[in-house]
């Protein structure tokens, strides 16, 4: 048998202290995020079922304020700024992230690349914008596509793609709560996040976001939740590792 070795009991309480510490340091950082839509039900009913496919507690505070019509992009991105803070005010508590998310529409071109740029200027905020609209994100679940349409035509084609896919009856209809499942179901996220990056990147160098059509930063968003669930997977790992090791010594 092993001879066991006597620890000081000064050495054990400086133990208990670092491990005290050591794991309120290394305690998982839930994220506070503020989403401003600017549509009145495609936008939020797609992030609100998105947020339901996160593990619990990967998002603490993930709020879908619907914007009413009336605001053009510039006005609803300085909305949005003064509904961080006054939630930050009431609350106590700090957002970690605001994401901005509007379509091109009708807008004009100088009020929606002045909203984008507001998003840049100003800290922890992002805009997820589509040009022309939002349905560009679900479309480019199934296909890339590079022409600028409208909307209408962005509902034949989405509706076609699924009944391609095997929903033989499905009928698009503009604010359907269940269009994030079934393009999870359906169509293929990472397809989209990959034609998303390749819109994008071709239209590198042109610094006129109304030019960019059709383009949409909507995976930038999409990304980041769901890496906010990786980063608490690995949190978790470093924790358990560190146990493992403190067990063996």
């Amino acid at each position: 048998m092993a001879r066991k070795i006597k620890i000081e009991p000064a050495i054990l309480k400086r133990r208990e202290r670092q491990e005290a510490r050591r794991q309120i340091n290394s305690k998982p950082k839930r994220k506070r995020y503020l989403i401003v839509c600017e549509g009145e039900k495609t936008e939020p009913n797609y992030f609100e079922a998105l947020k339901l496919a996160l593990p619990k507690g990967v998002l603490e505070v993930v709020d879908f304020r619907i914007i009413g019509e009336g605001f053009n992009t510039e006005s609803l991105v300085q909305k949005a700024i003064s509904l961080r803070a006054k939630w930050e005010t009431e609350s106590g508590r700090t957002i970690d992230k605001l994401w901005v998310v509007f379509d091109k529409d009708s807008f004009l071109s100088s009020a929606f690349n002045s909203a984008i740029q507001l998003c840049t200027n100003t800290p922890k905020t992002e805009a997820a914008w589509s040009n022309e609209a939002f349905e560009i994100w679900y479309l480019l679940h199934f296909e890339f596509y590079n022409t600028g349409i409208t909307r209408d035509t962005y509902k034949q084609r989405i509706q076609t793609n699924f009944r391609n896919n095997g929903l033989v009856d499905f009928v698009y209809s503009k604010n359907r709560p269940d269009m994030f499942n079934l393009l999870s179901k359906y169509g293929n996220i990472k397809l989209a996040i990959k034609h998303s990056k390749r819109l994008e990147h071709s239209y590198s160098g042109i610094g006129n976001f109304a030019n960019q059509n059709p383009c949409t930063t909507v995976y930038k968003l999409v990304v980041e939740l769901f890496n906010l669930e990786k980063e608490l997977a690995d949190e978790d790992t470093m924790k358990l590792n560190s146990d493992t090791k403190l067990e063996n010594c």
